[in-house]
């Protein structure tokens, strides 16, 4: 995968802290907040807030705390983790090098943050997904840790797991494309100034986004873009080790992740579960 897609995919794109306190701070407010009404919509919900459909290890998992303790926040609860003992030794702190992945919570993106059509509301989002939610099946996922150009991320492991979460994420988008508004022109503008190609760009006219369907790549991002390869074998290396503890990831419905207003960090608002009951397989994909 190329730096440019990396960067684009890598979270829509503290150094002390104090700046790590006070983020975790406003995001635990943010997530109580959400947490508070969440049958119908965030308390603190605005225009300017967007949704995004993301895929997260469920609640009570090695995973869901795996990946959570590294990034340092819970983004359903707020809750700030100390770095554990046994993380690999790095150039800089953990914290500096993970608070781009760090402000949008522990995921893998399947329909990226959106804002909403005038006058639908949140609440008509969790029906559509709810809905959608319904037809799918669960099952286990391979992941293997890798770089993304100077990310690093988790990545299906073989092409077969690698096609069955791009379904599922195309499926997804789908679902929900009546409630996505349309982006600005500005913010249009400064997504076809990246450097996409024919088909990126014609995604991104259509949907709103470049990394779609066929140009879709599912990942749950580790770090910010990092300068330092050692840093980035380093954390390859510990993820890998992490990764055949853990085994496959299970996936077992969506989750939806509120960015209340621009800048501030993702809350985990509402967990929606695939299937009816008993309609878990669990197979893992190959």
């Amino acid at each position: 995968m190329s730096a440019a897609r990396a960067n684009g995919q890598g979270e829509e794109a503290m150094s002390s802290a104090a700046a790590a306190a006070s983020t975790g701070e406003a995001a635990s407010s943010a997530a109580l907040a959400a947490k508070a009404s969440a049958n119908d919509a965030p308390s603190n919900w605005s225009a300017a807030s967007r949704i995004a459909i993301y895929y997260a290890p469920p609640r009570t998992s090695e995973w869901w705390d795996a990946g959570s303790a590294w990034l340092g926040r819970d983004a359903e609860s707020g809750a700030l983790h100390e770095p554990r003992a046994d993380f690999p030794p790095l150039s800089q702190t953990l914290a500096r090098l993970t608070n781009d992945p760090r402000r949008y919570g522990w995921h893998g993106t399947l329909v990226a943050p959106f804002r909403l059509v005038d006058g639908v509301q949140p609440r008509d989002v969790v029906d559509a997904a709810q809905r959608w939610a319904r037809t799918q099946t669960r099952f286990a996922l391979p992941v293997e840790a890798a770089t993304l150009g100077r990310f690093v991320a988790l990545r299906p492991a073989g092409e077969e797991a690698d096609a069955r979460v791009r379904e599922v994420a195309s499926n997804a988008l789908r679902a929900c494309a009546a409630l996505r508004a349309t982006p600005s022109a500005a913010d249009l503008e400064r997504r076809l100034a990246a450097p996409l190609t024919e088909r990126q760009r014609a995604l991104l006219v259509e949907w709103g986004y470049p990394y779609v369907f066929d140009e879709f790549r599912f990942h749950m991002t580790l770090s910010n873009s990092l300068e330092d390869a050692q840093d980035r074998a380093a954390i390859v290396q510990w993820w890998h080790a992490r990764t055949q503890q853990l085994g496959p990831l299970p996936v077992e419905g969506i989750a939806l992740f509120v960015e209340p207003a621009p800048g501030e960090p993702f809350v985990l608002w509402q967990r929606i579960a695939f299937g009816a009951i008993g309609a878990s397989d669990n197979t893992e994909v190959k």
